[in-house]
């Protein structure tokens, strides 16, 4: 008779036996697969968020070139200094930042620096 009843799949613990291995399947793709491509996802919204002119950059295809203008979903890039040619490019286009420039960022620390300062001279 529990011959009879586990093969027609009715038997206690027998939904719970042949459901596991699709849960164990579920959970193996999701840290070997789903996990780390949400992060590269996130790496790289990162990087293009960061992007701005002056950055020397490789798209997808190949090129490699200089940021002279960034709007929301394309920039412009410098690709020949001498005959000063540019091209238009989506953002998503871009691969890899090779230099960031660091004009924005020496800008950026007096300005926190003298913020600071003023501060420490309040509460004096």
């Amino acid at each position: 008779m529990l011959f009879l009843l586990q093969a027609t799949g009715k038997s206690p613990g027998g939904m719970l036996s042949m459901l596991l291995p699709f849960i164990l399947m579920f959970v193996v793709m999701y840290f070997l697969i789903l996990r780390p491509q949400k992060k590269k996802e996130r790496e790289r919204k990162a990087l293009l968020s960061r992007v701005k002119k002056n950055d020397r950059v490789v798209t997808a295809g190949g090129i490699h070139g200089l940021i002279t203008s960034a709007r929301e979903n394309e920039v412009i890039l410098r690709v020949d200094d001498a005959k000063d040619v540019k091209i238009k490019v989506d953002r998503s286009a871009i691969v890899s930042v090779l230099e960031v420039s660091h004009d924005d960022e020496d800008t950026e620390e007096p300005k926190a620096i003298t913020k600071e300062t003023k501060e420490i001279k309040e509460t004096k």
